[in-house]
């Protein structure tokens, strides 16, 4: 990469993630083609969980395949990658500017309020609800008489 065009991993974010990754598998056979880097792989995911594009759209990009991408995702999610690049993150934030931690929660949950107010009202019932009824053109009920 001869510039930075604003959306790859820069060198020093790199040194910090390269560490956190699995070492590469080696093929029981040795005879498959090359693995992609994993600093495309990286750059590729980021680009999609980044942009929100689907992952098969990275084919257009040209950074990676979208299944090396997603397969080397899905490695490092179930590895902890992700998580403890998050938690070296949020402590280097922390030992930078300091995050304020005495205002967040452990654990929450989210119920109606018990006094949130009275009762609803009857629910309607689909072709059963009566009352304000669309009319036919000649102005008759949409239902015969007794129904």
């Amino acid at each position: 990469m001869s510039k930075d065009d604003g959306w790859r991993i820069p060198e020093e974010l790199w040194a910090q993630m390269e560490p956190l990754l699995l070492p590469r598998p080696q093929h029981p056979l040795g005879c498959h083609n090359p693995r992609v880097s994993d600093r495309a792989a990286m750059n590729a995911i980021l680009l999609v969980l980044r942009t929100g594009m689907q992952w098969n759209a990275l084919k257009a990009t040209g950074v990676c395949s979208s299944s090396s991408a997603y397969r080397r995702f899905r490695e490092w999610c179930d590895a902890g990658v992700f998580l403890e690049f998050w938690q070296q993150g949020l402590l280097a934030y922390d030992a930078l500017k300091g995050i304020d931690w005495s205002w967040l929660a452990m654990d929450g949950a989210m119920t109606k309020a018990p006094l949130g107010g009275g009762e609803n009202g009857p629910q309607p019932y689909g072709s059963r609800q009566r009352g304000h009824q669309a009319q036919h053109a000649h102005g008759r009920s949409r239902h015969p008489a007794g129904h």
